[in-house]
Formats: C-alpha cells, structure tokens, sequence
C-alpha cells in the first residue's frame, strides 16, 4: 500500500558500519557511497581456490627458461605486490634489457569468473593502509606476486637499447623465471648513489650498475624527445596506533623511482609498437595536447607573470619541457608548474592511437601491471 500523504519515509537497515568515529570508516563509507565492488563473487571466490600455489611442470610448456638471470623487483618500502622485475646485460654496443611482467593471463581466462570479476573493477584502488585489489589474494600477492627466491611466469619484453638509449630490436615472449631479490628504491639508492650497499645489494650491485647506465641512456633520450618532465611532489599519510592521521609528509622521489620508471616506459613503447605493426587491435594509452581554449587562457596566464610558451597555435611537448626548464629555480615553480600540467587534457585509454602527448611518444600503451590493471591484462592478451 502507498504511504499516506506527508508520512515519513519507510525504510530498512541492511548492513550498520560502526560508530562513526572508528578507524577506518571513511574507506568504508566511500567503498558504499561510489559502488565499488569489494567482495568478490562466490563463483571467482571458488575459482581462485583451484588455482595451484606454485608454478607446475605442466605450466612450463612452450616458455623459455631464465631462472639464471639475476632478475630484481624494485618497489616501495610498504609494497605488497610485485609485478615487474627487470634485468640488464652491458655490451660495446649498448644495453639489452629484460623486463619480466607476471603473467596474469596464463590464469584468468577471458569470461571466466575471475576476469568477470576483474573486468567489473578495471583497477585496484588504493586507500591509506588498504588495498581494494582487482585480483583474489591468492593471485595478486600470490601466484602473480614476483616474490623472490621462487619460480614464476611471466611474459617478457627483451629490447636492445643503443648507448644513446634508443630502443632497437625487441621480442615478448612467455617465459618462467626467479627473483633474485625483492629491492627498494632506498636501499637501490643507498647502494648505487651513496656508496652505502648493504650485503644483498653489494652481491647484485654489478647488476644494479648497468640498470642504472640503462636508465641514464634512457633518460638522455628522453630529454632529446623532449618529454615533459613534471616534479610534483607526492604525499603518504602517516597514522597513529588508533589508526588516525598522525601527519602528511611529503615522498621523496630518488633516481631509483626513476630507473624503475625508464624501464617500464622502454616495455610500455615497445608493447604498442608490436601491436600497431601486427595490427592488433589494443588499448593505447593516450594523451592530447591542451584545447585551443585551454591553450589560450594558458598563455594569458603566463604573459602575468611575464613568461610565454613556445610552439604557437600547436605546441609540443618539448615546447612545455624548454619553458620547464627556465622557471626551474622561481619561487613560484610549483604554482606555475601545475598550471601547465592542467592546461593538458588528461590521459585515457582509447582504441584510437593519437600518440602520448607529455611522453613525446607517437604511440604507448600499458603493459606492465596486469596484476592491478586491466586494460594491462587486455595488452597481454593482445600480444
């Protein structure tokens, strides 16, 4: 029956949160407030239970074996997950760089649970001292964990990189291999900027030293691209016992950050390069430079204070890096700089490739994080 007129609205408690005030509502409050999906279905929940716990013999099958290379996962101190593992060999002639991705698409098949689950959330999410992950457990701190000492699949980019960091020949492939160690980025730096190794990365620093010429040549190439390269400052929450805010301080970034970075990028161009000139279809991850509109309230901003983008009606990216580049040392750089980074569009997936605007890249998709991402698995399958 219809309420009477005026009466007040009917209704019914179906779940009751907590007080308030307790630690860690407000993720539980946003998880309801924006939909997202945080319990996985019965039926992906079974699956993942059938899934082994370690890599099988029948599981090698058709993969190359590179469990003697000295493969190393560089993340964050707090990092939970590890996706990508990387390897560099030196010779006169440049780099060769391996870039090892967990192979994802070797257990969540297309439609199945799983990926029906996964599809349904398109990303991990990350909250403070929380992680709605796009994957069970089992697979993303599990079987698609590179956690070291233990074999793992994987899908691989092998690239060759000239001394000037330009990318040459490539290949992907699947493959099984070994993390030697699970690194940071402090404890890289500590060893290769400040002369500081520890035991684990005094035995891996020759390693550690042609990943890091790799990654300068790459980073030269980049300037002469004439990349973008915007210094924004991140921030991490830091919480007390009661699992409140203590304070936000800021996250430094080091060369190690960097390193991981350039070779992500080198395996990113080279995924969407295989898959334009196989023409398959993809999702390039793209990025358009600034509107017209955009563009000229940009400028009016910029003649205030005195300053003035190049490149006319159609600026490139290397015509934001020049102007980077002089109010490096102003005051006011932070201001200015994200000015211009919101004077661009932002970056989104498409099926159409028109290229990576602040990259300088005529093409690039994302490869290397089918664990939390899945436009990535979407790439792995591609290839």
């Amino acid at each position: 029956t219809q309420p009477a007129p005026h009466a007040p609205p009917i209704g019914r408690i179906v779940e009751v949160l907590g007080d308030y005030a307790d630690p860690g509502m407000e993720i539980e409050i946003a998880l309801r407030k924006h939909a997202l999906p945080f319990e996985f279905s019965g039926a992906a929940k079974r699956l993942a239970q059938k899934l082994p716990k370690t890599v099988r013999e029948e599981d090698l099958e058709g993969r190359e074996d590179l469990r003697d290379l000295a493969f190393v996962t560089i993340d964050g101190e707090t990092a939970k997950d590890f996706d990508d593992a990387v390897y560099c060999e030196e010779s006169a002639r440049g780099f060769k760089l391996w870039v090892a991705i967990a192979d994802v698409s070797h257990y969540v098949r297309p439609g199945d649970a799983l990926d029906l689950d996964a599809r349904e959330r398109g990303n991990s999410v990350y909250f403070p001292r929380r992680v709605i992950p796009m994957l069970p457990e089992k697979l993303s701190n599990g079987l698609c964990s590179l956690n070291p000492k233990v074999e793992r699949l994987a899908m691989v980019c092998e690239v060759a990189i000239s001394a000037k960091g330009e990318l040459g020949k490539y290949r992907f492939y699947p493959a099984v291999f070994v993390s030697h160690a699970r690194l940071t980025y402090n404890r890289v730096a500590d060893a290769l900027y400040e002369g500081k190794p520890e035991k684990e990365t005094k035995a891996l620093l020759p390693q550690l030293q042609a990943l890091d010429r790799v990654f300068r040549a790459l980073l030269a190439a980049r300037g002469e691209r004439g990349a973008i390269d915007f210094e924004t400052v991140e921030t991490s929450l830091e919480f007390d016992e009661q699992g409140k805010i203590e304070r936000i301080v800021p996250v430094v970034r080091n060369d190690a950050h960097r390193l991981i970075e350039e070779c992500m990028l080198a395996a990113n161009v080279c995924a969407s390069d295989f898959l334009k000139r196989k023409k398959q279809p993809a999702l390039y991850r793209i990025h358009e430079g600034p509107t017209p509109e955009k563009l000229a309230a940009l400028r009016a901003f910029l003649a205030s204070f005195g300053l003035q983008l190049g490149g006319g009606e159609e600026p490139r990216a290397k015509d934001y890096a020049k102007l980077l580049a002089s109010i490096k040392q102003r005051p006011d750089l932070q201001l200015l700089q994200t000015v211009l980074l919101r004077s661009l569009q932002q970056a989104v997936y498409s099926p159409d490739n028109v290229g990576h605007f602040g990259l300088a890249y005529e093409h690039y998709t994302h490869f290397t994080s089918p664990i939390r991402r899945y436009p990535d698995l979407v790439i792995h399958r591609a290839i």
